[in-house]
């Protein structure tokens, strides 16, 4: 446990140094230890929302497939091991060490004095980590933007980009057609793409596309969906219908989006030579398991933790409250990060209310519960999401439902707690 602690100490150093963009750095640490993964085979995942959520389906189809996949994902909502995943399976607080230890290591035995970013370090050691493992793919979620991201040193077989929306406007830019030049950045040349964009950001990822000579596959062209019934779609692909009645795990119509971005990647990965057969599409999304994603953890009162933290987010997360829950008493539990639009956001969901609590995760990045408190009529304020629980406990009726969302740090410090306080 010491060693575990010693590399989550350095790791939390390197994260002071904040966002680093740029490829330089992590392809300094690759070089360093031998370049791992020029060894793997990849899918890239790319997007406003969704990134994880399909990141998830893909992983559960692949393995029912009978491959061995790997996922790489951020944040991690309560620990980091939940990042780097190899078949449902963690990787160990040991592993961890060991590998952080190693490249850590090459590093300073090479002398090298980058300043590097905790998310150049980690991808570093997602990638060692599934090239010791042998796994036959790894699915790869970039953490910021993409063009400049850490994971872009790789070279998929496949691309995915979710959509695009404003977020994170400070590093990707303002406009969206700038946004959507970010994220096309890690279309490869030849190298298939599949995007559920739309409008001003499609034109940019087509025009991408074609500079590149590279086969674009888009939402409603390519391929579609419909909502046949609660959490399920039937799936068509150029035109013919290839599944009928496909379930969907994940919670929320946006969920079913998503599914159809995982569903299309299946058929351009069985073009590729990679053996997917229909079962493996229809279990895997039956058992996707994506936590703090409309995650009901509790019944009575129910608690629902969402980790929305954009306004494309939120208004999906408001959709399905309106669908499921109109009837009920709701106790919102909000906090968010102070870089983010909380100001839209936050007309959004507190019409939903009955109650609003803010508060605010253990992160500097976090906005003040005073600041939020200025957006609503009445509202309670508590300084942590502790307290913010044991307010929510005092006020709730077994009918009614606990809303947590703003942040995905919010709800990894709620699903720690929970049990503590109900």
């Amino acid at each position: 446990m010491k060693r575990y602690s010693s590399i989550m100490e350095y790791l939390s150093g390197l994260e002071s140094a904040g966002i680093i963009f740029g490829l330089d750095n992590i392809r300094s640490i690759l070089n360093a230890i031998g370049n791992p993964h020029e060894g793997l085979r990849f899918i890239h995942i790319t997007g406003t929302n969704g990134k994880g959520s399909v990141a998830a389906m893909l992983s559960s189809i692949l393995k029912d497939a009978g491959y061995k996949v790997g996922k790489y994902t951020s944040p991690h909502l309560i620990r980091f091991n939940e990042r780097i995943v190899v078949n449902d399976k963690e990787i160990s607080n040991s592993e961890v060490w060991e590998i952080g230890d190693y490249i850590k290591g090459h590093i300073e035995g090479q002398g090298i004095d980058k300043r590097f970013s905790y998310f150049d370090f980690t991808t570093a050691m997602a990638f060692e980590y599934f090239y010791r493992k042998k796994v036959d793919i790894a699915v790869i979620e970039v953490g910021l933007g993409g063009r400049l991201d850490s994971t872009n040193v790789i070279t998929p077989v496949l691309s995915i980009i979710t959509n695009v929306e404003k977020d994170h406007v400070d590093y990707l830019g303002s406009s969206l057609e700038e946004i959507a030049k970010e994220k096309a950045g890690i279309i490869k040349k030849g190298i298939p793409v599949i995007t559920g964009a739309q409008g001003i950001a499609l034109n940019v990822i087509k025009k991408k596309a074609m500079e590149l000579a590279t086969p674009l596959f888009r939402k409603d062209y390519e391929f579609s969906f419909k909502k046949t019934k609660e959490q399920t779609l039937d799936f068509s692909y150029m035109d013919n219908k290839v599944y009928e009645d496909v379930f969907v795990n994940l919670k929320g119509d946006h969920q079913l989006f998503n599914a159809s971005l995982a569903v299309c990647a299946t058929l351009i990965l069985k073009e590729k030579g990679l053996n997917i057969h229909r079962d493996a599409v229809y279990s895997g999304l039956a058992r996707t398991e994506w936590p703090g994603r409309l995650e009901i953890i509790k019944g009575r009162p129910e608690i629902i933790l969402d980790g929305a933290h954009n306004l494309h987010a939120v208004k999906a997360l408001v959709t399905f409250m309106k669908d499921h829950y109109k009837n009920r008493k709701t106790i919102l539990i909000f906090g968010i990060m102070a870089d983010k639009d909380y100001e839209s956001i936050l007309k959004e969901i507190i019409p939903i209310a009955n109650e609003v609590i803010f508060t605010k995760a253990n992160t500097k990045r976090a906005l003040s519960p005073y600041e939020l408190a200025n957006f609503a009529d009445t509202c309670y304020i508590t300084e942590n999401v502790l307290d913010a629980l044991k307010k929510s406990k005092n006020i709730v009726k077994d009918d009614d439902v606990i809303l947590i969302t703003g942040s995905l740090y919010i709800v990894g410090e709620a699903k720690k707690l929970i049990d503590e306080v109900f």
